[in-house]
C-alpha cells in the first residue's frame, strides 16, 4: 500500500513540474483551478465564482460515483488547484481523501457541506449493520444554501482579492435559491405527507425540507433488489399511495416494469449527478406537484 501511494505520489510530481516547465501556457483563468467533487457543486460554485476561476469536477456527468477512481489528470487538476471543495461523505471521498492529502500535502481541502443537518441510515455489510450519513446533501435547495456559503467562505480564504465579487454573486445566489424554495414549498404544500418511490434513496434531503415521504426500493442505482426486499417496497408504497416513481436515467432494468405493473406508477427519469441541479430540483418538484393529493390515512402508515 506504502509502494502503491508512493508511486502515485512521484507521477503527480513528475506531472506538476513538467507543467510548470512548460510555462504555465495559457492566461491567468486557465491556471486558476478549484476542484469540487461532483457536478451539481460545480453549478453552485460558478454561480459564486464566476468567470474568476475554472471549477472542476472529480465525478464527471455519467460517471458511476460507487466505482470511481481518479484519473491522473484529475489529480493534476487536483494538484494545480487553489483547492478542493468536497461535498462531505459521499463514498468516493472517504476512499480518495488520503491520496489527495499525502499527493498535495498544502492543498486547502473544504468540507462544503459542513452545517447541514444529516440524515441517518443504515447499511448492512457481511451480516453486519452500522449508522451511515445520507450523503445527497446537495438535493435540497435549503442545504443548497449553506453548501454556498460554505463555498463563499472557502473562496474568501484561497481567493481573497476578489472577496467582494464573491460576496456579491454569492447574494445573488442566495436571493435566487430562496425564491426557488419558496416556489416548490408552494407548490407541494397540498402534498405534504404524501410518498414518491425511488430507486436510490437521493432524494432524502429533498423529502425533508417539504414533509415528503420517499419509499426506496433498491439500494445502489447499479444493483437489483431481491424479491423480497421489492415485494416489502411495494407493499410499503402501496400504503402510503405512492403514484411516481424517481429512477436514474441510465438505469435499465426489468423491476422498473414489475413496480409499474404493481402500482401503476408514473415514471420520472433523474440524474442527481447533473450539472443543471436547479432544473432538475424543478423537474422532480413539478412532478410531485403534477401528482394526486393523497389522503394521508393511507399514507401515514409506516
Amino acid at each position: 500500500m506504502k509502494s502503491h501511494n508512493y508511486i502515485f505520489s512521484l507521477i503527480i510530481a513528475i506531472i506538476t513540474a513538467a507543467w510548470i516547465a512548460t510555462g504555465c501556457a495559457g492566461g491567468p483563468a486557465e491556471q486558476r483551478i478549484v476542484t469540487v467533487s461532483i457536478e451539481p457543486q460545480r453549478y453552485m460554485l460558478e454561480q459564486i465564482t464566476g468567470d474568476r476561476v475554472q471549477v472542476r469536477s472529480l465525478l464527471t456527468e455519467g460517471a458511476n460515483p460507487e466505482t470511481y477512481d481518479p484519473s491522473v489528470t484529475h489529480m493534476f487538476n487536483l494538484g494545480n488547484s487553489l483547492g478542493y471543495l468536497r461535498i462531505g461523505n459521499i463514498g468516493f471521498e472517504a476512499a480518495i481523501i488520503d491520496k489527495i492529502s499525502e499527493a498535495n500535502p498544502d492543498l486547502p481541502i473544504f468540507d462544503t457541506s459542513e452545517g447541514v443537518i444529516p440524515i441517518l441510515g443504515t447499511h448492512s455489510h457481511g451480516g453486519h449493520s452500522h449508522t451511515v450519513v445520507d450523503p445527497h446533501t446537495w438535493s435540497s435547495v435549503k442545504n443548497a444554501k449553506i453548501i454556498a456559503r460554505n463555498m463563499l467562505a472557502a473562496m474568501e480564504k484561497i481567493d481573497p482579492s476578489n472577496k467582494a465579487y464573491y460576496r456579491r454573486n454569492y447574494d445573488n445566489f442566495a436571493a435566487r435559491l430562496d425564491s426557488i424554495d419558496n416556489e416548490i414549498t408552494a407548490r407541494l404544500a397540498p402534498h405534504k405527507g404524501d410518498s414518491f418511490i425511488v430507486w436510490h434513496p437521493s432524494l432524502s434531503y429533498f423529502a425533508r425540507d417539504y414533509g415528503l415521504n420517499q419509499v426506496v426500493v433498491g439500494g445502489s442505482e447499479h444493483k437489483e433488489s431481491s424479491i423480497a426486499d421489492l415485494k416489502e417496497s411495494i407493499d410499503t408504497a402501496r400504503k402510503r399511495g405512492a403514484s411516481i416513481f424517481f429512477f436514474q436515467k441510465d438505469f435499465d432494468s426489468r423491476q422498473v416494469s414489475a413496480i409499474n405493473s404493481e402500482l401503476d406508477a408514473h415514471e420520472v427519469t433523474i440524474n442527481p449527478m447533473t450539472y443543471n441541479w436547479e432544473n432538475e430540483l424543478l423537474k422532480i418538484a413539478d412532478a410531485i406537484a403534477e401528482a394526486p393529493t393523497v389522503r394521508h390515512e393511507a399514507s401515514a402508515a409506516h
